[in-house]
């Protein structure tokens, strides 16, 4: 098996996990096609990079930073089918590493932006693992706020034991609960902060199972309940009627020696309604929900063209 389709096979079976992850290794893979090409004209490179992205795109069905990278690529691609196969060689691999750039610079400003929203004494609730809300932990820290941390475990993968460790070795005081101990605890915490998968045209979040529990929670008990996402994480096909899809995966990452004929079902994304959001943090700043669409289409209007 080549590059490219190691990444593929990788990709679709969570060795590689994280929305800026799974995106950096895409766009990776891209380059490796578009350099390896032998196409004859323009016409034949485009066609060849668009067939790789749909191999891409099928690995994961909720990867919307990983699809919009691709997507970017190809918009620019089909606005230049006068040039060369060399510059669309070139072309592919500048704007991915230009697009791996942006993320990287707009990762490093919502940190920034959350951190000021943490004030000393607050006890955090965060749930899954994201790399951006443990930088926004980081940049708080390095402020000088005094803060806790209270992370679920997540099953069945528990990569809040990796949010865990990267909050321990920043000297971050961290309590970990299980996923159903979050009614318990929840009048004790501040605010709720949560990465982001995806973006639906109803302003709804896609993120890792149980995240929608907890916002009920957090509505209920009157505390604020922040999304950190990146623009890039709307989904476009969305505005045009396509359900999102939540993707199961096998049931022995629940119970890997469970009987025989027990059946499991394994849901790894649920859906936050926007009305359980109190803000998104953007890398333009902290949004409401009714705001976030401006923003989008102000922002990205690449983000609408060429959806499949």
């Amino acid at each position: 098996m080549d590059y490219f389709g190691n990444i593929v096979k990788n990709i679709k079976n969570l060795k590689i996990q994280g929305a800026t992850a799974v995106a950096k290794s895409a766009l990776d893979a891209i380059k490796y096609v578009a350099s390896k090409s032998n196409a004859k004209n323009s016409i034949s490179f485009i066609d060849e990079i668009w067939r790789a992205k749909e191999k891409l795109y099928d690995t994961r069905p909720t990867e919307p930073l990983m699809r919009n990278s691709l997507r970017y690529i190809l918009y620019l691609l089909c606005k230049s089918r006068t040039r060369t196969v060399s510059e669309l060689k070139k072309m592919t691999e500048t704007v991915a590493d230009e697009f791996l750039s942006k993320i990287s610079e707009d990762k490093e400003r919502m940190a920034v932006i959350g951190a000021r929203e943490i004030r000393n004494g607050m006890i955090i609730l965060t749930h899954c693992h994201s790399s951006t809300v443990t930088n926004m932990f980081r940049h708080a820290k390095a402020q000088g706020k005094k803060f806790s941390v209270i992370c679920t475990e997540t099953r069945p993968n528990y990569q809040g034991r990796i949010t865990a460790k990267e909050l321990i070795s920043l000297k971050i005081p961290t309590t970990m609960i299980v996923d159903s101990a979050v009614p318990s605890i929840i009048k004790k915490v501040d605010a709720v902060f949560v990465g982001c998968d995806l973006i639906t045209a109803d302003i709804s979040v896609v993120n890792k199972i149980g995240t929608n529990y907890i916002s009920i929670m957090a509505q209920k008990s009157g505390i604020p309940f922040y999304c950190v996402a990146e623009l890039a994480k709307f989904d476009p096909e969305t505005m045009f009627g396509k359900p999102e899809e939540i993707e199961y995966r096998p049931g022995k990452e629940v119970w890997s020696e469970a009987p025989k004929k027990l059946n499991i079902v394994n849901p790894i994304f649920d859906i936050t309604p926007r009305a359980n959001i109190t803000a998104f943090i953007t890398p333009e700043g902290i949004v409401s929900p009714s705001g976030i669409m401006e923003l989008i289409n102000k922002k990205l209007p690449w983000i609408f063209k060429g959806v499949r």
